[in-house]
Order: structure tokens, then sequence, then C-alpha cells
């Protein structure tokens, strides 16, 4: 057992920290919510990602995203990995360095006991959704976390019993509401949060 492993341990028992060891979280998109979410995970213990992405590095994406000004310009997926890495050195991470298309959307996840979509197109949102929704596996999406000055909006919703939305479910993206650190940031911790809700037995219900 690991150092962080062992401090953790005082939170959640070795029986808590087992199981959320044992589960393996798939996260579509390491950008602003995909990777404070990632970040996030590994903090509360979780050791097995899998992150797919395609894109890279820019310097508009230090606004909000687990990413630092040396890193501009690598892979979003192998930078991600190496931030999570200097957090807990025993993790087990899986990388798509791929665009998630309707040809291959159900490979990358097959092995996950939950899915997080923290992608940006509803295009893409709904098909990461559709795919993995109904198939044993708990599903955390995210819609509505532009701008700022709404923070009590951005709400957990649950749909279904393995199905959660994040978000207002209204703000998109626009020249008045550009994705800022406050709400992305947010809107990525409620996503965690349900996760290590789901699995340690405390389901978030309705919305808080």
């Amino acid at each position: 057992m690991g150092q962080l492993e062992i401090a953790l341990t005082k939170f959640f028992g070795e029986e808590g920290l087992a199981l959320i060891q044992s589960k393996r979280i798939g996260i579509a998109g390491a950008g602003g919510l995909g990777s404070n979410c990632a970040q996030m995970l590994v903090r509360c213990g979780f050791r097995k990602l899998t992150l797919v992405d395609f894109d890279k590095i820019e310097m508009s994406n230090l606004n909000r995203q687990f990413f630092f000004m040396s890193q501009v310009g690598q892979s979003k997926v192998e930078a991600l990995k190496k931030n999570l890495l200097d957090i807990n050195p025993d993790l087990e991470i899986k990388l798509f360095e791929n665009k998630i298309e309707p040809a291959n959307v159900a490979q990358f996840f097959i092995d996950c006991d939950a899915v997080i979509e923290a992608l940006d197109s509803p295009v893409y949102k709904r098909l990461v959704v559709e795919t993995y929704l109904g198939g044993g596996k708990l599903v955390v999406a995210a819609s509505g976390l532009a701008g700022w000055g709404q923070r009590d909006q951005i709400k957990t919703h649950r749909i279904k019993d393995d199905f959660f939305v994040v978000g207002d479910l209204v703000t998109e993206v626009d020249e008045n509401s550009p994705p800022v650190a406050p709400g992305v940031v947010l809107a990525a911790a409620k996503q965690a949060d349900v996760v290590l809700s789901y699995f340690l037995g405390k389901r978030t219900k309705g919305c808080d």
C-alpha cells in the first residue's frame, strides 16, 4: 500500500478504500471537466482510470484545466497521466489518444465500472451517454456550466439510479458565457462526488 493509500484509510477505512480501488473509471474527454474530475477521483483513492481524448493542450486551456504552462502543445491524455501520477505513483491508467466517434465509442470503456462524460459537443455527449446507459455502468454526464455568477444553479440531477447529469441544464458556452474555472471545476467536483457516493453506497438522491 502506497503512502497516499495509507493516509486515505483514515477517511474510508481499509474496506472502503479497497472498494474504491477495485473500480475502473472511464473519462471521455481530458479537458476542463475530465482533467479536474480525474484529479479529484485520484485524490479520493481511485487507482484505475481510462482516459480518452485526441486533443493537445493550448494556452487557452490553462484558465480551467488541470495542466501547466510547460505542458502546452503536449497530448492532453499523456500530460494528464503525468500529473495524476504526481499525486499517486501507483495508478493503473489506460490512455487512448483518439477522437470518440460512432465507430469506436463502444470499445473504450468496456471494462469500466463508471463512465464520466466530459466532452464539449452535444452530439458527442449524447453519443457517449446513449452507448453506455443501461449497460450496467454508472454514467455521469454534464450539461450547462458556462459563465459565472450562477454557481448555485449547478446541481446534480439523478435521472436514473445509474445515470446522473451535473449542471444547470441550460447555460451553453458562447461569447457571453465562456468556460471559466469556477463553474467548470465545480461541475467536475460534483461528477467526482457522484462516483464516490455511488460506490460507497451513499447514492446521491434527487438534486443537491
